[in-house]
């Protein structure tokens, strides 16, 4: 595995950089005087619509970033994360947050140092799919013998941004009765307002 490249080192980083110093946004006049923008940098993606239009970018700055990352190779780092290459380098190990996103069955499936990645992941994902239908069902009960009506994520950094984000996000579709509470640093105070 290759060291990943330092951005700042590579000739679209210095284009970016003499981009920005001369750089003035002005939106309203990008959109007024461009009538094409909203169509030339709007983009299907899967089920999404990506619309970069309403950001502050030029076609000369997309395109100073696609040479940034095409000169530091993100795509081919992209690929390796998938494949499950060692990328982490700290801790010499695979970054796998991307097999959750996999299909069970997928082939071929992802095996990383002789363990079938795959199969590990969804046996966690349906474990987890058993235990939240028992929590809302009124199956699984807390200590005190009655179905739970909390639930505290315990998490810093990106173990407690995601679950916020996925509850906000899906809050219209909760099960009445439940509510989570996300304590996101190791204050006591925090903790024991949050249970």
């Amino acid at each position: 595995m290759n060291a990943p490249v330092d951005p700042t080192t590579t000739p679209a980083w210095s284009a970016l950089t003499d981009a920005a110093s001369g750089f003035a946004p002005d939106l309203r006049a990008w959109f007024d005087t461009d009538p094409g923008r909203v169509e030339r940098l709007s983009h299907p993606l899967a089920d999404l619509h990506v619309d970069l239009s309403k950001n502050l970018v030029t076609d000369e700055i997309l395109a100073l970033l696609v040479r940034l990352a095409e000169q530091t190779g993100v795509a081919e780092r992209f690929a390796q994360m998938l494949a499950g290459v060692h990328l982490n380098t700290s801790e010499d190990r695979a970054v796998l947050h991307t097999a959750l996103r996999r299909p069970a069955g997928e082939t071929p499936a992802l095996v990383v140092d002789g363990q079938d990645v795959d199969t590990d992941v969804h046996a966690v994902l349906d474990a987890m799919d058993a235990f939240a239908n028992r929590v809302r069902s009124g199956e699984w009960v807390g200590v005190t013998g009655k179905k739970v009506t909390h639930v505290v994520n315990i998490g810093i950094g990106g173990s407690d941004l995601g679950p916020v984000m996925v509850y906000e996000a899906l809050r219209p579709y909760a099960t009445a009765g439940i509510e989570a509470r996300f304590v996101s640093n190791i204050d006591p105070t925090d903790m024991a307002q949050k249970t």
